[in-house]
C-alpha cells in the first residue's frame, strides 16, 4: 500500500463548506490532510498588512498594487511553507480549497516518491486549468513525465513542494511584492526551479474563486498599462535565459541517474 505525503490544505476559517467539500474529496481517496488556517486578507491591520509586504517594492516591481486578498493569500502559502520546515518534512503537498481530483493521487505521490532528482517545486494543477508551451518534457513512467514550461505555471491550487524548496522560497519572499505565483515564476529570482508533474491529476474547481485569494474586500487596484508591457518584455528575456539554465541543469540530473 502506498504511503502518502503530509498534505497542507489552506482553507479560511469561515469556509466551512469548501472544508467540508476538500475533505469528501480527499476521503474518497483515503488522503489525510492537515489544515492550515488561511489569513483572511480582508481583517488584516495596516501593519499585518505590510509584515511580508512591501509597498515600495510593489511599487518597483510589479504594475500594481496587491489587493489584501492576494497578501493574505501569499501569507497562507508562507505558513504552509514554514510548517514544511517546521516539521523538517522531506517534501509535502500544498492544495488550496478550490481543486477537484481527476486521477489517483496515490500515483502521483509514487512518481514523486520515484524520482532520483534534487527537485524544489513540483506544480501538480494549473491555473483555471490553462496550457502553457513545453520547453522540456522527461518521460517518467507509463503515465507520468517531469517538465518544464517555457514558463512557470502561473496558480497555486495544487503543488508539491520539498524541505530544501520550502526554505528557499521562505528566504527569498521574506519581503514580497507580488502576488506568490507570480512570484514563483520569477526563478531567476527566488533560485528554486519550477517543474511540472504531468498530466495534472487535480484540476482547479472553476465553479468557485478561491477564498484564499479573493478576500479582499473588493477593493479596485488600479493597473499602469505601460509599466506592464515594460516588465513583460524584460522578464521574457530574464525567463528565458532561466529556463535554459533550469533545463540544462535537470538534463545533468537526469543523465546521473541512468
Amino acid at each position: 500500500m502506498n504511503t502518502q505525503p503530509p498534505i497542507f490544505l489552506i482553507n479560511l476559517d469561515q469556509s466551512t463548506e469548501r472544508l467540508e467539500k476538500s475533505s469528501i474529496r480527499l476521503n474518497e481517496q483515503t488522503i489525510n490532510f492537515n489544515r492550515v488556517s488561511g489569513v483572511y486578507g480582508k481583517t488584516l491591520s495596516d501593519i499585518e498588512l505590510i509584515k511580508n509586504y512591501q509597498p515600495l517594492l510593489n511599487k518597483k516591481r510589479f504594475y500594481r498594487q496587491l489587493s489584501k486578498g492576494e497578501i493574505g493569500c501569499y501569507m497562507s502559502h508562507r505558513k504552509a511553507w514554514q510548517a514544511i520546515v517546521d516539521n523538517k518534512h522531506p517534501y509535502a503537498i500544498v492544495m488550496e480549497d478550490d481543486f477537484r481530483l481527476v486521477g489517483n493521487l496515490h500515483d502521483v505521490f509514487a512518481t514523486i516518491e520515484s524520482l532520483k532528482i534534487d527537485w524544489r517545486v513540483l506544480k501538480l494543477a494549473a491555473y483555471e486549468n490553462r496550457t502553457r508551451p513545453i520547453a522540456f518534457s522527461h518521460h517518467l513512467n507509463d503515465t507520468f513525465s517531469l517538465v518544464v514550461h517555457k514558463k512557470a505555471m502561473t496558480g497555486c491550487c495544487a503543488q508539491a513542494i520539498s524541505y530544501e524548496g520550502a526554505k528557499a522560497l521562505l528566504a527569498a519572499t521574506e519581503q514580497f511584492a507580488r502576488p506568490v505565483d507570480t512570484d514563483l515564476q520569477h526563478v531567476w529570482e527566488t533560485k528554486v526551479p519550477v517543474y511540472s508533474l504531468m498530466p495534472y491529476y487535480i484540476e482547479q474547481d472553476l465553479e468557485f474563486d478561491s477564498d484564499i485569494s479573493a478576500a479582499s474586500g473588493a477593493t479596485k487596484v488600479k493597473k499602469n498599462f505601460w509599466k506592464r508591457k515594460w516588465l513583460q518584455i524584460k522578464e521574457k528575456i530574464l525567463n528565458t535565459h532561466a529556463t535554459i539554465k533550469i533545463i540544462e541543469s535537470l538534463q545533468d540530473m537526469l543523465n546521473k541517474t541512468k
